[in-house]
């Protein structure tokens, strides 16, 4: 999410200073590729782009064909093959057994959604991202509706039958959480699923707090800190925070909304602080509780609290299992972890994986 709000960003900025642009954006793959549908690339006319598309072996032509959008204003949906039987075609050599489809615009396309896609983003609400990739006599490649998950539009496809179907492709999309490219009434549309960012509530200010809350921040993650010690709550200690909590720790749930996006970990290396915070969050449905220290301190905890019964719900001590020391690695091996339990995945060897690594398959 942090990457689409680098873009966005962009493009607001060079549409102000009149600057022309092209927005290239992955809308379906086959096979191994190294990014999914929704990753995005902004050429600008002058300067570096934005993002990327591919490891690095697609961008010199994905600029190329953006420049040449520059210039007819025309979108194009691009076909890059890289299988092995086609990489002496495209000269790539790279045998990455995959294709993708590329939709190259104007960027000044995405200009009409583009605030209000922050904003949704901003204030954490679901929606769908519709643009049309190949369109009608009255729909344009490249005409966006914005659907959000409260049933509102913003932007549209030029007529209210279009914008009709467009809302109903993005129903189902939200409602599947996944992304598609989908036909309807002779229309391509590919429809983006958009979630809100993972929120991050880390109970403890420490110094072995810093790395953790820089290393979520850098993923888009929104950090909230919460320590009773109101002087370790600064920006000048998390200056990618994005909130503070100087309450009573057993009522920290309720104050971020804790739900199934809110990750926690327990981190004051105050025994009877972490009794409260552990009170408050086991009364909500986490996507993940981790607990610093010895997974025997974490069960006495829950004695304390007589809830041994809720052991399993709880990653102690938290972190993959990487030998880690120190605060930075530490925090690494927390990243790595909610990271696995947020897409699912064991936390393993990829070289002891027997299905393509963006597959849920093991």
């Amino acid at each position: 999410m942090s990457e689409l709000t680098d873009v966005l960003s962009a493009i607001t900025t060079l549409h102000q200073r009149g600057e022309r642009m092209a927005l290239a954006t992955i809308v379906s793959v086959r096979g191994s590729t190294y990014r999914r549908p929704g990753a995005r690339l902004l050429v600008p006319e002058h300067g570096a782009p934005v993002g990327n598309v591919s490891g690095g072996c697609l961008e010199g032509d994905v600029e190329r064909i953006g420049r040449e959008v520059m210039a007819d204003g025309a979108p194009r949906l691009e076909l890059f093959d890289l299988t092995a039987d086609a990489d002496e075609v495209w000269g790539y050599g790279l045998g990455c057994n995959g294709a993708m489809e590329l939709f190259i615009e104007p960027a000044e396309h995405a200009i009409a959604t583009a605030a209000a896609l922050r904003t949704a983003i901003e204030d954490e609400r679901a929606c769908c991202l519709v643009t049309v990739l190949s369109g009608t006599d009255d729909v344009a490649p490249g005409a966006r509706l914005l659907r959000h998950a409260d049933g509102s539009n913003d932007g549209g496809l030029g007529s209210a039958e279009a914008d009709a179907a467009a809302s109903a492709v993005a129903d189902r999309a939200l409602a599947a959480e996944a992304s598609a490219v989908t036909e309807v009434d002779n229309m391509r549309l590919f429809a983006e699923m958009l979630e809100p960012p993972p929120r991050l509530l880390v109970c403890g200010a420490g110094h072995d707090a810093v790395p953790l809350v820089r290393y979520a921040a850098d993923l888009g993650w929104r950090v909230t800190v919460a320590d009773v010690r109101r002087p370790f709550l600064t920006h000048e200690r998390f200056p990618e925070a994005t909130g503070f909590l100087d309450i009573d720790p057993d009522a920290v749930a309720d104050a971020i909304h804790a739900d199934r996006r809110t990750y926690a970990t327990l981190m004051s290396h105050n025994y009877l602080r972490d009794i409260e915070y552990l009170r408050s969050l086991l009364g909500a449905e986490l996507a993940y509780l981790g607990a610093l220290g010895p997974r025997k301190r974490t069960i006495q905890l829950l004695r304390d609290l007589d809830r041994v019964d809720a052991i399993d719900r709880i990653h102690a001590p938290a972190g993959l299992d990487i030998g880690g020391e120190g605060p930075e690695e530490v925090a690494w091996a927390i990243v790595a972890e909610m990271l696995a339990v947020r897409h699912g995945r064991s936390g393993g060897f990829l070289r002891d994986r027997r299905a393509p690594i963006h597959t849920l398959e093991p």
